[in-house]
Formats: structure tokens, C-alpha cells, sequence
């Protein structure tokens, strides 16, 4: 399974992040927890430079984040939907 991502750096403070199109099948905070360290793994493991990362989800029919919460709170004011990368999972 393919699961998309942006690879980004944010301007203000020059932080390298990673923002995955994915969900927990449970949809439990620990297993989201659980996909993204390891969704974050595979794409370091590839070579990109991550120093924060998060979820974007559906929820209620809006875009949802789960992660850092500084980032979380980046990405509510500032996402375009900009992919950049897919990951095999």
C-alpha cells in the first residue's frame, strides 16, 4: 500500500516535517501514535530529513491532524494539501 506524503520545511522556524495521508484502522491516539513513528521511520529510512511529523485525516468531513503540537497547530493555519513523496507501507 502506497501512502502519501509532504516533506516540507516551514519558514519561520526552518523545521524539516513530514505530514502523511494516513489513519489508524482503530482510530486510538496510541495507535496513531504507533503509525506515525513508524510511518516517520520508513521515510527517514529513505533519506529525507525529518525533524517533526504528523497525520492528516478525515474527520468529520474536515482534514484532521494528529502529531506534534506545535506542528498540529502549523498545519490547521497553513496546509495546502501539498504531497510530495509516497511510501510503501
Amino acid at each position: 500500500m502506497k501512502i502519501r506524503l509532504a516533506h516540507l520545511r516551514t519558514r519561520q522556524q526552518g523545521i524539516n516535517f513530514a505530514v502523511f495521508e494516513a489513519d489508524a484502522r482503530s482510530k486510538n491516539n496510541q495507535d496513531r501514535s504507533n503509525l506515525l513513528a513508524e510511518l516517520t521511520r520508513k521515510a527517514r529510512n529513505s533519506g529525507l530529513a525529518i525533524e517533526k511529523s504528523a497525520l492528516a485525516f478525515m474527520s468529520c468531513g474536515k482534514i484532521t491532524f494528529f502529531g506534534s503540537n506545535d506542528l498540529v497547530r502549523y498545519l490547521s493555519n497553513n496546509w495546502g494539501d501539498d504531497w510530495t513523496h509516497s511510501i510503501d507501507v
